[in-house]
């Protein structure tokens, strides 16, 4: 990289890291002033509030979400700025093609974009977890369902439960089904008026259950008031909160992802589109910085407030883009992984056009 390139790369990361600070400080103090009475009211003291919510939970999550935004009005800020300073002029007219320009910017993007996703992959599944926990104490503590009724399960490809509802507090469900079949027959069925989870043992304990067995044409009926029995099944399996597969890491998401191809419980768009979020939502920030040179490397009459308002107007147009395909997904049917797809994929278009009709 030569001298020009590491004064465009220089002005890149300064802007965009103090646009981060800016726009950090500014929801931060929107959302405390929101969550203030829930804090009182739930007594978080001032240290939990500051350090664990917002320094290693809340902050780590909105970095993660707004990024590709914050990143794509720094690169139009500061480059509207040298183009409205007469500085491309000179830097194209002295030998440099405009593809040559943007090395810097894909430079600086690219980098960008690395620590997002080791972020996605690797350190915000353990933020989350940390916001969550914390929300559930002291924001929303009724935000988890105390129960979940009717919950149908396959746990492996013979196997399939049945819970008539189940308290996911107390690890205690009612109204339990077991059937094992072989083939098209039932070989086994399982009842229990309670079923409860021993974390000691990992085993759920039956009460009050009957046991029928089936070989062919012979049944035996065994009942008993309690047995301990091992199914490929957790409390977990039943706990239905915002943002739960937020917290998982990635391990433990494409495990979920597995188990949930053979039991069907209707969450596998959830976890799909979580999982490719995480590797999809970086490489926007290369996307946008693309799209962002593009509408700011010309001089106009405007200043760089004309630029600035284009791009935020894009930023919005981008997110709502975006929130519109995950709706889609996870309520219209729509393949999660097109619908993570689609904005990038557009957005990448409109750059590439942009790039191509950008003064050279």
């Amino acid at each position: 990289m030569n001298l020009i390139d590491r004064y465009i790369l220089r002005k890149y990361l300064t802007t965009f890291f103090f646009t981060v600070g800016i726009f950090i400080i500014i929801i931060v103090v929107f959302d405390v002033s929101e969550k203030l009475d829930d804090f009182l009211k739930y007594k978080a003291t001032f240290t939990q509030v500051l350090f664990r919510y917002y320094a290693l939970g809340s902050v780590p999550f909105f970095l993660n979400m707004l990024t590709p935004l914050m990143n794509f009005i720094a690169v139009i800020f500061f480059t509207s700025k040298m183009a409205d300073q007469t500085e491309i002029v000179p830097i194209l007219n002295g030998g440099m093609s405009f593809n040559r320009m943007l090395r810097p910017y894909l430079v600086g993007s690219g980098m960008i974009c690395a620590l997002s996703l080791v972020s996605n992959l690797y350190i915000l599944p353990e933020t989350n977890r940390i916001k969550v926990q914390f929300e559930n104490v002291y924001v929303k503590p009724n935000r988890m369902s105390a129960s979940t009724s009717a919950t149908h399960m396959q746990i492996d490809s013979n196997t399939y439960v049945y819970i008539n509802s189940f308290d996911t507090k107390q690890s205690v469900g009612y109204n339990f089904v077991l059937e094992k079949f072989d083939g098209e027959n039932m070989i086994e069925k399982l009842m229990a008026e309670r079923v409860s989870w021993d974390s000691t043992a990992s085993k759920w304990r039956m009460e009050n259950y009957t046991n029928r067995i089936i070989n062919g044409l012979h049944e035996e009926m065994l009942k008993g008031d309690s047995r301990d029995t091992t199914l490929d099944m957790k409390p977990q399996d039943f706990e239905v909160y915002e943002n739960i597969f937020t917290e998982m890491t990635t391990k433990a998401l494409n495990e979920r992802i597995v188990k949930e191809e053979i039991r069907g419980t209707g969450m596998m768009s959830d976890l799909l589109m979580e999982k490719y979020k995480r590797w999809v939502h970086p490489f926007s920030i290369i996307i946008l910085t693309l799209m962002g040179v593009a509408l700011s490397s010309k001089k106009v009459r405007g200043g760089i407030g004309l630029s600035l308002g284009i791009g935020i107007g894009l930023s919005f147009t981008f997110l709502v883009f975006n929130q519109f395909s995950t709706m889609f997904a996870l309520k219209g049917g729509l393949s999660p992984l097109i619908a993570t797809l689609v904005p990038s994929v557009t957005f990448l278009i409109l750059s590439l056009i942009l790039l191509r009709k950008a003064p050279k």
